[in-house]
């Protein structure tokens, strides 16, 4: 009897006290604050509603009375800033290239199945960037040098920095994206992050920022432009437009 007093009030202490010493579990009732979801007042056009990314042409379609046509490598289409797509129509989120790349048409599948299995029925998503048009010539393992250029092994769709790649939008958050649209930038060939209009609009202004408020007047662009240790005649050609910025 003495000792299930004891016990008794050993419980009541370590029960008020907030500690569990005896391994008997106790329950605490609180107040708790959850944060009010955030209400969409506007409504997606019926051809929006749950919108998943087609699929694209592996080849681009040519008329029957045209030969596909070979093309060179043309690496100007992947330097340098995007100056048109560079901006998220629906003012949401997206997945935007952080540097120059190609894609293939199997990264292409791997963004729309990546997007259909894993994002919310609710989002609606879109391509911003066209099938893959450019083709990529190659010649087959042990062939010797010469005998023209080599035949059209595939397409390529190629990517400058600051490009939109996909756009995702509707009535959701960040915080229910975030993670597949991570996932699909990690996966592209080139540097690419998901963002947001918010963050887009932070790195417009911070860059803006700083070229403005720079206090230093030794900048790269101002040493290429005036020659400064006759650094015009080894720097590469590119870099007489964008100033090291692109590269």
């Amino acid at each position: 009897m003495l000792l299930r007093t004891f016990l008794c009030i050993s419980h009541r202490l370590c029960s008020q006290n907030g500690i569990n010493k005896l391994g008997i579990t106790v329950q605490a009732a609180g107040l708790k604050h959850f944060v009010i979801p955030e209400k969409y007042n506007y409504e997606l056009p019926p051809d929006n509603k749950g919108k998943r990314l087609p699929i694209l042409p592996k080849v681009p379609l040519y008329p029957s009375n045209l030969k596909p046509f070979k093309m060179q490598k043309k690496l100007r289409l992947m330097r340098g800033p995007e100056l048109v797509h560079n901006k998220l129509l629906h003012k949401q989120f997206g997945v935007i290239a952080l540097s120059g790349g190609r894609l293939k048409y199997g990264h292409f599948e791997m963004v729309r199945w990546t997007c259909v299995r894993k994002l919310p029925e609710k989002a609606s998503v879109i391509w911003r960037v066209p099938a893959p048009w450019q083709p990529v010539t190659a010649k087959t393992a042990g062939q010797r040098m010469g005998g023209g250029k080599g035949a059209i092994s595939h397409y390529v769709t190629p990517i400058k920095n600051q490009r939109v790649i996909i756009e995702a939008f509707g009535p959701i958050e960040f915080i229910e994206v975030q993670k597949v649209l991570k996932e699909i930038a990690d996966k592209l060939p080139f540097k690419a992050i998901a963002i947001t209009q918010a963050k887009l609009d932070q790195i417009h202004d911070d860059e803006k920022y700083v070229e403005e408020n720079n206090e230093n007047p030794w900048t790269l662009k101002y040493i290429i432009q005036n020659n400064l240790g006759g650094c015009d005649k080894w720097i590469r050609p590119i870099d007489k437009y964008w100033f090291g910025k692109y590269r």
